[in-house]
């Protein structure tokens, strides 16, 4: 059986790691074009290369929480796959051993010149002046705004061979990534766990489960285990 996680932000705003989109999140103390396009880290290196690092190193103190940490005992009923919008390391930390990153990994570096060159750094700072392996400046393996999203054809067919797909903490409002509920086969068990998701970016045929994370994720992955197809 394939199983298929998509997360967004609301899974890792448990584990205390600012939103961009949430009141006091990171848009409130940024605006976008100063840290978050191509044209900023052109414009002001050293600028975007602090707010990364500044991030990277909230990142790492970060803990997994308990919604990151019921995903690995599904592996017990089939084949699971993390898609996530996230930039951070938790799923990797909790034990998910199949990690998709749509927008990349705070813990990667890559040069200016794309995706050939992409390395691990874990938690060090990335500096004006270091270079990828082809001499261009390293930049965080992060997609910025405007540029393409190179993971999404992978994603989309990952979801077409689900049999459950569980969208967690994301709003379904930033895209491409967003349609991706919208490829699940009919057969496919959907559950989306969201307090506040609005069911008019909902796919036709779901299950809403209006809990945070950490409960939602508890709960649902209690009664699949347990050989229920719903929860309670």
């Amino acid at each position: 059986m394939e199983i298929v996680i998509f997360s967004g932000a609301g899974i890792s705003a448990e584990s205390g790691i600012a939103t961009f989109r949430d009141s006091g999140g990171l848009w409130e103390q940024y605006k976008i074009e100063e840290v978050a396009t191509p044209e900023a880290f052109q414009r002001n290196p050293k600028l975007v290369l602090d707010f990364y690092n500044h991030r990277r190193k909230n990142i790492k103190n970060a803990l997994p929480n308990n919604a990151h940490k019921q995903i690995p005992l599904l592996d017990s009923i089939g084949h699971v796959t993390v898609i996530t919008q996230n930039i951070d390391d938790l799923h990797e930390r909790a034990g998910s051993k199949n990690v998709l990153h749509l927008h990349g990994c705070i813990t990667q570096a890559k040069g200016c010149n794309g995706d050939k060159f992409i390395e691990e750094i874990g938690f060090k700072d990335i500096e004006v002046g270091d270079t990828a392996k082809d001499g261009s400046q390293l930049r965080p393996h992060i997609v910025w705004f405007g540029e393409a999203v190179p993971a999404m054809n992978d994603a989309i067919e990952i979801v077409k061979k689900a049999d459950i797909m569980i969208t967690v903490g994301s709003s379904l409002n930033v895209y491409p990534a967003a349609s991706l509920v919208f490829e699940t086969p009919r057969k496919c068990q959907h559950f989306v766990i969201d307090p506040n998701v609005q069911e008019l970016n909902l796919p036709e045929n779901f299950t809403l489960i209006q809990e945070n994370a950490s409960m939602g994720m508890k709960n649902l992955v209690q009664h699949l285990t347990s050989g229920n197809k719903k929860p309670r």
